[in-house]
């Protein structure tokens, strides 16, 4: 944990990456026509909301001055007619730029999540949940104000700038370099201020990512805080999270405090510039009257791009650290798919598991081994089980099975082919696996029983769960197979929640069954119901059944006696038994009701 928040304090205060900022702007290539409207809206917006002060200068020296109210007319007729060419330019921008950054958006998160997806399980050992949501909320969110209002609006101060500055040029061109005096003192003070703010937004970004994971894991684990009363102690330990997020906070708004008030006292000296100099020059008549009422008009706008784009800059900077993570994310490597897909309809139904020498750790840096120089065969059809004390490897066994994990040493075959070579999806799609806490989506009972998979239809849900008995209490329900089922299944008892998974794993027809202390979490009565549908379940699939009740594994083909990551005993029930071995002892325990819990 430790070392991902230093690695993201680092990312936090490296400096601007133009490489970066290039793979951003690859997002806006299937948007061209958005981005090319955009800036015609741009173009006409900057212009048109400056031509107001021209037409003032215009008004009140060939006009007003003149007693010419005829054609003031046309001068009014123009003002309006720039107003509303304004407004329409304006909207069509706003229109523009966010449907574009929703767009990009939609792209940037539907590769982190197809991205997240592909990742190995070991990303999510080191990686805490709220660090992950961050990426995808947070993060992802200041990049849309990067595309929706960054990007185009620093065009967009930049044609004001510019449009503003060949008014002012063609109106009097001293005049001009006079209020150009103050810009040097503008920019080196604004920029200045502005790195101070991101400073501390660069802070506050890392500190939010602490808090966020800080309270991901406390309510997930609600139910652990309040049956041992640490209300009050997690209360503590969050304003030591919070403390820091708003000291950085609270110094991001000085400098914001301070820039705002700043540029409005650099921007007045250089209005009461023009005015003493103007004023001496209409005095002296060498400028017009109305020249410095058009003046008057565009210092104040002068300045107002100078300050955005320098307040861009600091969304462009905040841009830039949230693409380093994002995109250091999605250049995470995948665990591969392996090989080609098979056609499973025109292969016989497999299911021949070998272990070869295998040895596995989930730390590479670690030195002792998870597995050690396992190895074993199970032969289509038959059932394996694996008996063992916590942390014995029983089930690394089964997460090595389903590559979720890669081993260090030795092979591992299914049906005769390397697990390397297999298609991930497709080996994934032959096993299934009856977990002992059972993970439920928000949706409907029938959903998540066939999660997805449109090939599984009702007829084929209804009796896989009348198969498992999972229909006698899918049938109380008030909405039956369409009934609502909570985030989690909270809803529901552990043994329904069970018994679901059963019917979900039935409703796939794996090759390979896996029972990871699937009986450990039901009542009594209900581990009658499904008893009769384990066998069934198990009938003509390779089973491989990780053990809490000895009772449930004495018809297994074979079993398999796991010890600090070795393979200490094998053999069928009885052979154990007359051993008097690890087996023999465990089964002591057991006799007589009480239970050899792992």
């Amino acid at each position: 944990m430790s070392e991902e928040l230093n690695k993201e304090e680092e990312i936090q205060h490296r400096p601007f990456n133009p490489r970066l900022l290039g793979k951003l702007l690859t997002y806006l290539q299937p948007h061209k026509g958005r981005v090319a409207l955009a800036f015609l809206t741009i173009a006409f917006s900057a212009f048109s909301s400056q031509v107001g002060p021209w037409l003032t200068q215009i008004a009140v020296d060939d006009h007003i001055a003149q007693g010419d109210y005829e054609g003031l007319k046309w001068i009014i007729a123009a003002f309006f007619a720039s107003i509303l060419v304004q407004y329409v330019s304006q909207y069509a921008q706003t229109l523009v730029t966010e449907i574009m950054g929703q767009h990009v958006m939609l792209d940037i998160r539907r590769d982190i999540f197809a991205h997240l997806q592909k990742l190995p399980l070991r990303y999510f050992d080191h990686t805490p949940l709220g660090r992950i949501m961050t990426r995808t909320t947070n993060d992802v969110e200041a990049l849309n104000d990067f595309f929706s209002e960054g990007i185009v609006s620093v065009f967009m101060d930049l044609f004001t700038l510019v449009a503003i500055l060949i008014f002012m040029i063609t109106i009097d061109a001293k005049l001009t370099l006079i209020c150009c005096l103050v810009v040097p003192v503008l920019a080196i003070s604004t920029f200045y201020l502005q790195n101070q703010a991101m400073v501390a937004y660069r802070e506050m970004r890392t500190r939010l990512a602490r808090l966020n994971a800080y309270l991901q894991e406390n309510i997930t684990g609600m139910e652990v805080v309040q049956l041992f009363s640490r209300e009050e102690r997690n209360l503590r330990d969050f304003d030591r999270e919070h403390l820091p997020y708003r000291r950085a906070e609270e110094h991001e708004i000085f400098y914001y405090a301070i820039f705002f008030p700043f540029t409005e006292l650099v921007g007045t000296l250089g209005m009461a510039a023009v005015i003493w100099f103007g004023s001496s020059a209409v005095l002296s008549e060498r400028v017009a009257f109305g020249v410095l009422v058009a003046f008057l008009q565009y210092i104040r706008r002068f300045f107002r791009p100078i300050m955005d784009i320098s307040d861009r800059y600091a969304l462009l900077q905040s841009a830039m650290a949230s693409s380093e993570r994002i995109f250091e994310l999605l250049e995470t490597p995948t665990e591969g798919e392996g090989g080609p897909r098979r056609d499973r309809a025109l292969e016989q139904r497999g299911g021949t598991i070998e272990f070869k020498n295998v040895y596995f750790k989930y730390d590479e840096r670690a030195e002792d081994w998870i597995l050690k120089d396992v190895s074993f065969h199970v032969e289509a059809g038959q059932s394996l089980a694996l008996v063992g004390a916590t942390g014995s490897g029983k089930t690394t066994i089964v997460n090595l099975l389903c590559r979720f994990y890669p081993i260090q040493r030795g092979e591992i075959f299914v049906d005769g082919v390397e697990i390397k070579e297999w298609n991930a999806e497709e080996l994934r799609e032959r096993i299934s696996i009856v977990q002992q806490d059972v993970f439920l989506f928000s949706g409907t009972v029938r959903d998540n029983i066939r999660l997805g998979d449109e090939r599984i239809d009702q007829a084929r849900i209804e009796a896989s769960a009348r198969f498992v008995n999972a229909d006698r209490f899918i049938d109380r329900l008030p909405n039956g197979y369409e009934q609502i089922v909570a985030e989690g299944g909270s809803t529901l008892s552990s043994g329904q929640r069970q018994l679901l998974s059963f019917a979900r794993a039935l409703a796939f027809n794996p090759e390979v069954l896996v029972l990871d202390e699937a009986t450990s979490s039901i009542d009594t009565e209900t581990e009658q119901l499904i008893q009769d549908a384990i066998a069934k379940l198990m009938h003509d699939r390779t089973s491989i059944v990780i053990a809490h009740r000895l009772s449930t594994i004495r018809s297994a083909d074979q079993i398999l006696v796991l010890h600090h990551g070795e393979v200490r005993e094998r053999g069928k029930h009885d052979e154990l038994i007359q051993q008097g071995g690890i087996y023999a002892r465990l089964h002591q325990l057991n006799y007589g009701g009480t239970e050899a819990r792992e």
